[in-house]
């Protein structure tokens, strides 16, 4: 019961020594602790405390910090880091979360049955179009090549043939030796030659075809994915499972996302306008944009479960920072927010009644003030009252603030204001 008791009185006598001192010395507890000691000596010294003034700091202190007030009587003054309140152009911006499309993809498969007997495609290749990616077996093509030619040969000494016939009869003829029946005769035998070579020409370009087919090529390019097929295997014409590969265009690639209803209009605007909006991508978790792109695309109705309207960006992709698939922020500038007063976000603060700044005044106190944010973007909020255009706020001390403190101003360390400037809201 006796240590309870202790630690009761301990404790009393604690929040008595802390509340003295925010009372007496604003909770300045070094400044309490110099008067303490200031009197401590004068006791020694036989001296009394001033009667009028019992709680009155000492004159003068060794040591004082830089920052803290000297003479008797005078509130300490915090040490706080400012920035201006500016009015800019502020561009419009909203954000989303998008999906990345390929402009095209591509499942590669055989046109005929065969065979493979080379590969010359691994995973994840980059080809370009053209490039060769299998050759299926194709002597059997080959062989009805030769035979359609061969076939096309014959055809046409027929043809030579029934054309000299024609001609003689026709002469013949002319001379009264030939009957007409002959030359009706001799003229659809040739005729009938002509249409069997023009068969054989089709027949042996159908053939050649299929040759081509027998050398798989990439139709667009793009990287390669897994290869299904490896040279042994048969294939089968226009098979309706996986195919031999799939090639993905990544250079360039699409973002799809949705905004609001209530930005239809905006969106619109914006793909109206003659230079394309901007379109930033972020990757997750980043605070640097991974590309840009523009605007390009707008759904033409509005989606009435999500209450959204589906937009496409499209970004040339040149380094890869974007992949088919991957999730991404969106960042895309509708248009411009002319004169909005801008502060860093990490001046306003919240509060019961509502967000507040302090605002530093001429005399070097700072005003507790209420401010309404319009709008924040990349640590910079915008001001919809509450603070007027070069008016100083705290953006480092509010902690030790109260309406009517008065403040000192100290330069942030290791940034620009080292040579003894205000930091100001630049907005981005």
């Amino acid at each position: 019961m006796k240590r309870v008791v202790a630690l009761i009185l301990f404790l009393a006598a604690v929040a008595g020594l802390a509340y003295w001192v925010h009372t007496h010395h604003n909770g300045n507890l070094y400044a309490a602790w110099s008067q303490t000691a200031a009197a401590v000596r004068r006791l020694a010294g036989g001296e009394t405390p001033d009667a009028a003034n019992p709680n009155a700091a000492p004159t003068a202190a060794a040591g004082v910090r830089p920052g803290r007030s000297r003479n008797q009587g005078e509130a300490a003054r915090v040490a706080v880091v400012t920035a201006v309140a500016e009015s800019v152009d502020l561009p419009i911006t909203r954000s989303s979360v998008g999906w990345v499309e390929p402009d095209a993809t591509v499942t590669v498969r055989a046109r005929i049955d065969g065979q493979v007997v080379e590969q010359k495609v691994r995973d994840g290749e980059v080809v370009k179009a053209g490039d060769v990616l299998f050759r299926i077996d194709d002597r059997e093509i080959q062989a009805q090549i030769a035979r359609d030619e061969a076939m096309l040969a014959k055809d046409q000494a027929t043809l030579a043939r029934t054309q000299a016939d024609v001609r003689r009869v026709e002469e013949l003829l002319s001379k009264g030796s030939a009957s007409r029946q002959q030359f009706d005769v001799v003229t659809a035998e040739s005729k009938v030659a002509a249409a069997n070579v023009a068969a054989d020409q089709a027949t042996l370009q159908a053939d050649r075809i299929k040759l081509d087919y027998t050398v798989i090529k990439a139709p667009i390019a793009g990287r390669v994915g897994v290869v299904r097929v490896t040279p042994g295997n048969l294939v089968r014409a226009n098979d309706t499972g996986d195919g031999l590969v799939t090639i993905t265009q990544l250079k360039p690639l699409r973002i799809s996302f949705s905004l609001p209803e209530r930005e239809l209009d905006l969106v619109r605007a914006a793909l109206a306008r003659n230079g394309a909006a901007p379109v930033r991508a972020y990757a997750s978790g980043a605070t640097q944009a991974s590309a840009t792109g523009k605007l390009f695309f707008v759904d033409s109705a509005v989606d009435t479960l999500s209450g959204t309207v589906t937009a496409k960006a499209m970004f040339d992709n040149e380094g890869d920072q974007l992949w088919p698939g991957q999730y991404v922020r969106i960042e895309v500038d509708l248009g411009v927010r002319p004169n909005v007063i801008t502060v860093p976000l990490v001046a306003v603060s919240p509060g019961q009644g509502g967000s507040f700044a302090f605002v530093v005044k001429a005399d070097g106190t700072v005003e507790r003030r209420k401010v309404e944010i319009a709008d924040s973007r990349n640590e910079i909020a915008v001001i919809a009252s509450g603070i007027r255009p070069g008016e100083k706020v705290v953006i480092e001390g509010q902690a030790r603030l109260r309406d009517g403190s008065p403040v000192v101003e100290k330069p942030a360390p290791g940034g620009p204001d080292a040579a003894g400037t205000d930091r100001t809201a630049q907005a981005q």
